[in-house]
């Protein structure tokens, strides 16, 4: 199993994320949290921020989109050059549309869930993407302690996985840290988000680190 870390950067200085980014070179992409007030209670930034972040990075870019009308969206930001999208399945009306177009677009597709959405009734659109991310917190703002409640449907996303074949990641989000992780990974996830515990440290990079150091022991076991 290959383990991924991803830091988010809502809890970085937003003034000065290029910068930011260059706390963590150990990284294995880049996580921005796109909201828009409707979709979830808060409002961060849009497409030309991530336009910006592009610019100003060679680190692979990991989407995701807390918003409304993802369907119509979402696209943009794969042009935009993102390595991964990813977008809600509450607020989609055509998932399998929007996957197709974003892969066509040449970036990886992936599917949210908030904590109370199960993952079963969406078995059968697993062929069609190349991560599943399930949200280990309520979407909306960072900083949030992580739901326990979540890990039997890691499992259960994890089996479903196994069962399809293929390389699918399995992404958690929320409340990510020393204390949660080592779960998580024995719940099946492969690739964190990790935003507070990561740029609170006096190192973050040391802590992106520690986080996969603490990951793969978990996975060997």
């Amino acid at each position: 199993m290959g383990i991924r870390i991803t830091p988010s950067i809502l809890n970085a200085n937003l003034a000065d994320l290029s910068a930011e980014i260059a706390r963590i070179p150990s990284a294995d992409a880049v996580h921005l949290d796109v909201m828009d007030n409707r979709f979830v209670p808060n409002l961060t930034f849009g497409l030309p921020m991530v336009e910006s972040v592009r610019a100003g990075t060679d680190k692979a870019l990991d989407i995701h989109l807390m918003i409304a009308e993802v369907d119509r969206w979402a696209p943009g930001y794969a042009e935009a050059g993102a390595e991964s999208v990813t977008f809600h399945i509450e607020a989609s009306d055509a998932p399998v549309k929007l996957a197709r177009e974003l892969r066509a677009l040449g970036a990886r597709a992936a599917m949210a869930l908030r904590p109370a959405t199960p993952i079963e009734p969406y078995a059968d659109l697993l062929g069609e993407l190349d991560m599943v991310l399930l949200m280990t917190v309520e979407p909306g703002f960072g900083g949030q302690s992580f739901l326990d409640v979540v890990l039997p449907k890691l499992r259960r996303t994890r089996a479903l996985l196994d069962a399809h074949g293929g390389d699918i990641w399995l992404q958690v989000d929320g409340g990510i840290s020393p204390q949660t992780i080592e779960r998580c990974v024995e719940a099946g996830a492969d690739t964190f988000v990790a935003g507070s515990a990561v740029f609170s440290a006096e190192d973050p990079d040391a802590m992106v680190r520690s986080l996969k150091a603490t990951a793969v022991r978990a996975a060997e076991r």
